[in-house]
């Protein structure tokens, strides 16, 4: 798994806070927007409120697919081979244009929760950027693409490696360890709000150690063992912090795959 080029997406990623505070405001001055409306100007004659609430409603209910934000316009902040950072400007449903609001593109990933011969769970342990901090996970890692790029569509087959073949690379990658029983759980976009790259989550059974690690030039990290009450504890005491793996961690569970 490559890690982030930090330095070209630390200030876009600044930038982006700046444009969801701005975002936040601007919701706040269009309900003020709303309330005159609905209030009428002038000699204007005035619907009453309740039956402009209802109608409003009634018309969400009806016309859900008219919630699309139209873009309108984009910048291409930083577009390189590690991101596509953008700047755009949308046409909300309403008609109204809402700009800056800041997305990105990073490439499709792999979460594999994986357990050992004797019902042990594999975990690595690494430093993270956004947090800064050292935090145990699951093993994990992008979707390899032959075109040079860290971004784009998933699923794009003969671009992109198929993703049970990035999970069972990961796996032996990170920890050195492989399995023949796997199973894909989900596929959910790792966040829908500001990015359009997607996680896999799978599960592998009875691993068994194969080899060493073969890492990447910037990745450092240790395998741990843990077992499931331990998987717990870290979880509600702050040291498992990766939301998609807590995701597939809970998911395992629910479906009896652990």
């Amino acid at each position: 798994m490559v890690c982030w080029h930090v330095k070209p997406i630390a200030a876009a990623l600044y930038q982006m806070s700046v444009s969801w505070g701005k975002f936040m405001a601007a919701g706040r001055g269009a309900k003020g927007i709303w309330k005159e409306t609905r209030q009428g100007k002038g000699n204007e004659t005035k619907e009453p409120l309740r039956y402009q609430r209802d109608k409003a409603e009634k018309d969400m209910e009806n016309n859900r697919d008219d919630l699309a934000w139209e873009e309108v316009e984009v910048e291409h902040i930083v577009q390189d081979e590690w991101i596509d950072f953008r700047r755009s400007a949308y046409r909300l449903p309403d008609g109204a244009v809402f700009e800056p609001y800041y997305s990105y593109s990073r490439r499709d990933y792999v979460v594999i929760v994986a357990s050992d011969c004797e019902g042990n769970y594999l975990c690595v342990r690494q430093f993270r950027q956004g947090i800064r901090e050292v935090t145990a996970e699951f093993p994990a890692g992008g979707v390899e693409r032959s075109d040079g790029k860290e971004y784009g569509a998933g699923g794009q087959r003969g671009v992109a490696e198929e993703e049970l073949a990035a999970a069972q690379r990961e796996l032996l990658e990170e920890t050195g360890y492989s399995s023949r029983e796997w199973a894909h759980l989900l596929t959910i976009p790792s966040n829908a709000t500001i990015a359009d790259n997607y996680a896999h989550i799978f599960v592998a059974k009875n691993c068994r150690r194969v080899g060493g690690q073969n890492l990447d030039e910037t990745e450092f990290l240790n395998v741990e063992l843990h077992t499931a009450q331990e998987i717990e504890e870290l979880i509600r005491t702050g040291g498992f912090q990766q939301a998609v793996h807590v995701m597939a961690w809970l998911l395992a569970k629910e479906n009896n795959s652990l």
